[in-house]
């Protein structure tokens, strides 16, 4: 026999003669004998019965049980509590860093990777083959960001929105690599009242939010709440967003022209400052049309205004004159409740008669706008399509887009790319918190595992 054990025979009377023998060594009186389960009940712990090959044939050991072993062993006791608490925190850590990247970052990547710059049909040639390949631009069309300022907005929302904005342009531009990108007015949500201070905060947020490489560029026409309605606008607030963006109401770049309106001033009402804008649109107009008119050489017309020789794209915050956006399509048109209420002039649209003078000047090719924060096509006339293009931003509707084109002098072709919709976000963060509930319960023994609950349950049914 090995000593430190006690070997017994299996039988009723050696178990009763065994109990008798350890009540006179451990503790007389606190041992009770159960031979049915071989185990012992101390005070101190349970003391089992274990087979062991070291005794003779037939007989048993006893050795301490997990009673005995926490009271004679705290620290080990607190071993396992610990280590399960620090797999817990680990998981949930995990989960919720997975979470934030994939809300914060990845799912950005993921949606406009499926973007793609839409292709241009080749020019033809006299002979009605392919002529020579002419240089595309790439530019991204973007409307109402609506940076909020000092006094509009939750902070919360302020810096949801912000980070979506941000997180979406500088994937766009990494992505897309655009060469251009002009926003369509209402860059900022507070300019029409802000003041010089917080006029200079929601710029430096803007130059750190859509910052880009040198070799891209960044132009955009002033809205309603850039410089305010025409009633509430001056040369001070105009001026004002002028030394953020360029002031230049014509851009030319690879021979496409892009002239950008100042909406607000087309009133018709002679002020001052619709007077000078109408009087800069017409001498843009007289270049333009006089660039176009190569070959007679129209009276008036010098070389050095020469421009390249191809119809204008007009950019604009407010659309041209329609009635509603009842003939609008697509998933991110205006809701239909939305679609039937008619458009006022010179506040959701331009007035038929600027519209009308827009297009006689300018004879353009395409025209982009904003302002309605829902997107349109409308074809005025027999060739001039109109793009109202979505808001950019969340706080605006659930599912911003911007608008992609690739021009060239004489063709051009658009396509939508879509953001991350809000509530996809928004849906992954609470079945992330359900999940991260769901595993603290199951660590700390208040809901038991979906297998052993289903086991148990079909015990059940078995049973009865």
């Amino acid at each position: 026999m090995v000593p430190g054990w006690i070997c017994f025979s299996y039988s009723t009377t050696g178990t009763q003669v065994y109990a008798y023998v350890l009540n006179l060594i451990m503790a007389p009186g606190y041992l009770q004998a159960v031979a049915q389960t071989q185990q012992w009940r101390h005070p101190l712990g349970t003391w089992s019965l274990v087979r062991r090959g070291l005794c003779r044939s037939g007989s048993w050991h006893w050795a301490p049980g997990r009673g005995m072993a926490a009271r004679l062993g705290p620290r080990r006791q607190h071993l396992p509590l610990l280590k399960r608490r620090g797999v817990l925190l680990l998981k949930l850590t995990a989960v919720t860093l997975a979470v934030l990247l994939f809300c914060e970052f990845l799912v950005y990547y993921l949606v406009i990777f499926r973007c793609n710059w839409p292709e241009v049909k080749p020019p033809t040639d006299s002979d009605g083959g392919q002529g020579t390949p002419e240089p595309v631009l790439r530019a991204m069309f973007l409307a109402d960001t609506h940076l909020l300022g000092a006094l509009r907005g939750h902070w919360l929302d302020k810096l949801r929105r912000e980070w979506q904005m941000e997180r979406a342009f500088q994937t766009a531009l990494w992505l897309l690599q655009p060469e251009v990108a002009f926003i369509l007015g209402d860059v900022f949500d507070e300019g029409k009242w802000s003041s010089p201070q917080a006029w200079a905060d929601d710029v430096a947020r803007f130059r750190r939010m859509f910052r880009h490489p040198p070799h891209v560029q960044l132009r955009a026409v002033a809205g309603n709440h850039d410089i305010s309605f025409h009633y509430e606008m001056n040369t001070y607030k105009i001026k004002r967003f002028e030394r953020v963006f360029n002031p230049e109401r014509l851009f030319s770049w690879k021979g496409i022209n892009f002239v950008m309106v100042n909406s607000m001033a087309l009133e018709g009402d002679g002020c001052t400052i619709c007077s000078g804008e109408e009087a800069e649109l017409l001498e843009i107009s007289h270049r333009l049309n006089c660039s176009r008119e190569q070959e007679r050489r129209p009276r008036g017309c010098a070389d050095g205004q020469r421009l390249p020789a191809s119809a204008p794209v007009l950019l604009q915050h407010f659309p041209l004159y329609r009635r509603s956006d009842t003939n609008c399509s697509g998933e991110d048109a205006a809701p239909p409740n939305e679609k039937d209420i008619p458009f006022r002039e010179r506040y959701d649209v331009l007035s038929r008669e600027a519209s009308q003078k827009l297009l006689w000047w300018f004879r353009p090719r395409l025209v982009l706008s904003g302002h309605t924060h829902s997107a349109c096509e409308v074809l005025h006339g027999a060739s001039v399509l109109e793009v109202s293009v979505p808001s950019f931003s969340w706080r605006n509707r659930n599912n911003p887009s911007f608008i992609m084109g690739s021009l060239t002098p004489t063709e051009y072709a658009l396509t939508k790319c879509y953001l991350p919709c809000e509530d996809t976000v928004l849906i992954t963060y609470c079945v992330a918190v359900g999940t991260l509930v769901l595993l603290t319960l199951l660590h700390v023994g208040l809901l038991t595992s979906p297998l052993r609950f289903g086991w148990n349950l079909l015990r059940k049914f078995k049973t009865t």
